[in-house]
């Protein structure tokens, strides 16, 4: 299907579905018959994976790990196949999607450290998405993984959810968890012990929220810390997959495996409350595998998690909302994390605030898109990707014909690569630098590496 094509069906989808009645404040949630009076105003869930291969869904290629759960998103929606985060780590990746605004304009560029710093936290002058939606009547809740703050004042019942189970650190265990410790599992605000496998944990909180506020209009935020280390798993996930020789890949497939089984839980749990046609469901990772790690593939990509090569950014990104989207789509249209918030507050009927960077996935402009993670540096525009790595010349790739980014076109393009420059510094002089962390040793080029921009990184 063309793009224009593609663009337009969700389009007038939309606009003849979704207007709603707005109100100005949160008085009670919308039940479902008032939602459906407005034009069935969707649920809204985001599943946001973690440390996901782009490879690693069957969807998207992956032959070793049955996922059937979430190819069944793909299968019933829209699969993007230019799906970026705007961040190669976990935490500003996470402050760009929840804003619908880069991370740079407000100094989240980077993770914390290991002992986060004191101003670590999505800073409170930045709105976010649950914030809107609550104020138009939805129930909110989140279940998982924050990493936007530890501080009291940073939380996610500080911004914007009525509920929350997880942990707010940027990795938790899977196994014998304790109530105690710096980094415990909180329902709202109080830590709590928990026997489960965590991710199985999370599915369970998620179907609970589903029950509680079927008959509402609510928004889940469901960020599962699989499949990031440490690598845990139990002997019956373990088990299904004893014929993968590699340790890692075997374990990696097991916690691959868990939450694919969660996601079909939290589906079940729509299908059984009738309300799975009108519930927005997308699906991403939060960054790219870190396959030297995890064992996690980002084929046909070079490079991962926390670099700026295409396997660090370029992810699984799915869309399905049964009663708007035709099935069975694949979209090649450049899209990327930010999109989520705007996509949301349009399927909801709610105004655009005048300051995102993202736009609606379903009617999706020319634009490029940005990343700045210190000194790595990269932009795009159509199919052509600038690069920008320290002591490195900037490398031009066509991403269409080299999506693993081996032929560097700079030379024989030399205008492309000025305007591509001038457009990124553009962008660049809107943002303001770091407020804390640095950038990873692992993404700098390794002293072997400081070659010219066509070198590519030693490990895939």
């Amino acid at each position: 299907m063309r793009r224009r094509d593609f663009l337009f069906t969700l389009t007038a989808a939309v606009l003849g579905g979704c207007a709603t009645k707005q109100t100005s404040r949160r008085a009670g949630p919308a039940t479902r018959a008032e939602a459906v009076a407005n034009g069935r105003r969707p649920n809204i869930i985001v599943i946001v994976a973690d440390d996901l291969g782009y490879a690693d869904l069957g969807c998207y290629g992956g032959r070793d790990v049955p996922t059937p759960n979430i190819d069944s998103l793909a299968a019933n929606g829209v699969r993007f196949t230019n799906g970026y985060v705007t961040a190669p780590v976990c935490s500003p990746t996470r402050a760009g999607l929840i804003t619908g605004r880069y991370q740079q304009r407000f100094g989240h560029e980077f993770n914390p450290g290991g002992a986060p710093e004191d101003n670590f936290g999505l800073p409170l002058d930045q709105t976010t998405l649950p914030q809107i939606l609550k104020g138009h009547g939805y129930a909110t809740g989140m279940v998982g993984k924050w990493h936007l703050g530890t501080r009291p004042k940073y939380r996610p019942t500080e911004r914007g959810f009525d509920e929350y189970f997880g942990f707010l650190g940027g990795a938790h265990a899977y196994l014998d968890l304790r109530q105690e410790g710096p980094n415990p599992i909180l329902r709202g605000t109080t830590p709590v012990a928990e026997r489960d496998y965590l991710t199985d944990a999370f599915a369970r909180e998620a179907g609970k929220f589903i029950d509680r506020h079927h008959d509402e209009t609510f928004f889940l935020y469901l960020t599962f810390n699989a499949v990031h280390t440490p690598q845990q798993a139990t002997s019956t996930y373990l088990a299904r997959f004893a014929h993968i020789p590699d340790p890692r890949r075997r374990t990696m497939a097991a916690m691959l495996s868990a939450m694919d089984d969660a996601v079909g839980r939290v589906l079940e749990t729509l299908r059984k409350q009738g309300i799975e046609d009108d519930t927005l469901i997308l699906f991403i990772s939060d960054n790219g595998g870190p396959t030297p790690s995890n064992a996690s593939r980002n084929d046909p990509f070079s490079g991962f998690k926390a670099q700026l090569w295409e396997g660090g950014i370029r992810v699984p990104f799915i869309v399905q909302w049964k009663r708007q989207i035709p099935p069975g789509r694949t979209e090649d249209v450049p899209v990327h994390s930010l999109d989520i918030v705007p996509t949301a507050l349009a399927a909801a009927g709610i105004p655009l605030p005048p300051n995102m960077d993202g736009q609606n996935l379903m009617n999706v402009g020319d634009r490029a898109l940005y990343w700045r993670f210190g000194e790595p540096r990269a932009i795009r525009r159509g199919d052509y990707k600038l690069l920008m790595l320290p002591a490195q010349r900037p490398a031009l790739f066509d991403l269409s014909k080299d999506p693993g980014e081996k032929h560097d076109l700079a030379a024989e393009n030399p205008q492309r690569v000025t305007e591509l420059l001038a457009e990124y510094e553009r962008w660049d002089r809107e943002m303001m630098p770091p407020q804390w962390g640095r950038t990873p040793a692992r993404a700098r080029p390794r002293r072997r590496d400081r070659r010219a921009a066509t070198t590519q990184p030693t490990t895939r």
